[in-house]
């Protein structure tokens, strides 16, 4: 069994002037003998527990670094391999999704891409067109259509949207004009503030096997 070093937590106990304290939620210090064993043996509890933890995390962070940079240097030696200048392209390619994979086709990592996308303020102007539409179409409206209009727009945080919703919108045929406008409303709308970069482990015991993803969220081990 591998053993692994906890991070570094302090103990919750203060001393002073020779006396042992435990410090309460409130701020204010607790004697020792004045903490039932019960609560003292908790505190001892949730700190080892989160000593390794933190430690765990440490760990991953560090293996998400390398695993990134390891994928960077393979990108690297492509490049060279067909005359490119190091570093060229790499943000365009990062944009898509790609698989590496063993010779043997046992192993693979998948990197994912995905894009943060906000909306600008032609989204109102896209909720006013689908509105009127609505109102129109009132009995003729679908009731599966208003309640997709209803999740994409009408969420508890104020000025956000339920993004999956409002994609749904956009797959949606429809002919009339005003439709049509607040679609494309809804595409200018759309920007991408930012990226966050995925990758999946995966392996499997013959080439023609199943694939087995490599589990690392606590809960799925």
């Amino acid at each position: 069994m591998t053993t692994h070093t906890p991070h570094p937590i302090p103990d919750g106990k203060i001393t002073l002037d020779g006396s042992t304290y435990m410090r309460d939620a409130k701020g204010a210090l607790v004697p020792i003998k004045a903490v039932r064993p019960e609560d003292e043996l908790q505190d001892e509890t949730v700190r080892t527990i989160l000593g390794f933890a933190l430690a765990l995390s440490d760990q991953i962070a560090r293996f998400k670094e390398h695993t990134f940079n390891d994928i960077g240097n393979f990108d690297a030696i492509l490049e060279q391999e067909y005359g490119l200048e190091p570093g060229r392209g790499r943000g365009a390619r990062w944009k898509g999704n790609r698989t590496l994979m063993t010779y043997d086709g046992l192993y693979k990592i998948e990197v994912q891409v995905q894009d943060r996308i906000d909306f600008g303020p032609e989204l109102q102007i896209a909720k006013e067109l689908i509105d009127d539409c609505l109102n129109e179409w009132a009995a003729e409206a679908n009731d599966n259509l208003r309640a997709i209009v209803t999740r994409a727009f009408n969420t508890d945080k104020p000025g956000q949207v339920n993004r999956s919703e409002v994609f749904m919108l956009l797959r949606l045929h429809i002919e009339d004009a005003r439709w049509k406008q607040a679609m494309e409303a809804i595409r200018n709308a759309m920007r991408v503030v930012g990226s966050k970069t995925y990758f999946r482990a995966y392996h499997r015991d013959t080439p023609d096997g199943a694939w087995q993803a490599v589990p690392l969220d606590v809960a799925k081990v």
